[in-house]
């Protein structure tokens, strides 16, 4: 308890989770009211009003989980912590569990503000949550930004520069993923395991709920259930950082 007290304190002493968290909330409430000021009153369907939260608001959540670590390393403080706890994978592991857990919460807000929001801007849609499938929806969010920010911490302690795991994040959720499903042929069934592509596919709406466009994945033939699909995704963000807190232990701080 000690250890995640301590890394609470060094988290919110900067001012990159402050900013981080705002930007978050602007892309993705923000993107929300823009959608549902420019939807006729009554046609917003509940698949939009997660349009920003599964992948803008993702983006930037994904990035502070990296700075969290990246700046320890590029101010060196991370030596004193590691001088202070000689084990470094408990300093490590509590670190990911502050960083997600925030994450998480801060994914579960972006995702019911966005709800809120729609419902103040087009009172006339139907945007009630009532099936599992619209509560994976929305709740889901908050699951996918906590898993999502271990992946971002691992590949923070494996760089160790702010700058290139920013740039591996960013272009790793935004662009690359998305690339690889134009290869010809195979690029669709490549899709079907990576790893935010998975993510997206639990949070995927079935029905007359869906709203076609917004709904990423549409066309890759997953092999795994929508919860198998969230198994998945956490299962490749806990050997990522098992891999990196073995590099951390064997290399000098």
């Amino acid at each position: 308890m000690t250890l995640l007290a301590v890394e609470r304190i060094k988290l919110f002493s900067t001012r990159s989770p402050y900013w981080c968290s705002a930007l978050a909330l602007v892309l993705g409430v923000g993107l929300t009211a823009i959608i549902a000021a420019s939807t006729d009153n009554g046609q917003l369907s509940l698949g939009v009003t997660q349009f920003g939260s599964s992948q803008l608001a993702l983006s930037v959540v994904l990035v502070m989980a990296a700075l969290a670590v990246t700046t320890e390393y590029r101010f060196s403080t991370i030596r004193a912590t590691f001088l202070a706890v000689p084990n470094r994978t408990s300093a490590l592991v509590a670190k990911t569990v502050v960083v997600a857990f925030i994450a998480g919460v801060l994914g579960e807000i972006i995702a019911f503000g966005s709800v809120g929001m729609a419902k103040l801007l087009s009172p006339a849609s139907d945007l009630a949550i009532n099936s599992g499938a619209e509560w994976r929806h929305v709740a889901g969010v908050g699951l996918l930004y906590g898993i999502g920010a271990i992946i971002a911490i691992a590949v923070g302690i494996l760089v160790r520069q702010t700058a290139g795991a920013v740039a591996i994040l960013l272009v790793w959720n935004m662009l690359l993923e998305g690339l690889i499903g134009i290869i010809p042929k195979a690029g669709v069934k490549i899709q079907a395991w990576l790893p935010f592509q998975n993510a997206n596919h639990f949070l995927m709406l079935n029905g007359p709920e869906a709203a076609g466009a917004e709904q990423a994945g549409m066309g890759i033939d997953f092999k795994l259930s929508q919860w198998g699909s969230l198994g998945y995704f956490a299962g490749i963000a806990v050997a990522m950082l098992v891999v990196a807190l073995i590099v951390a232990k064997r290399r000098d701080a």
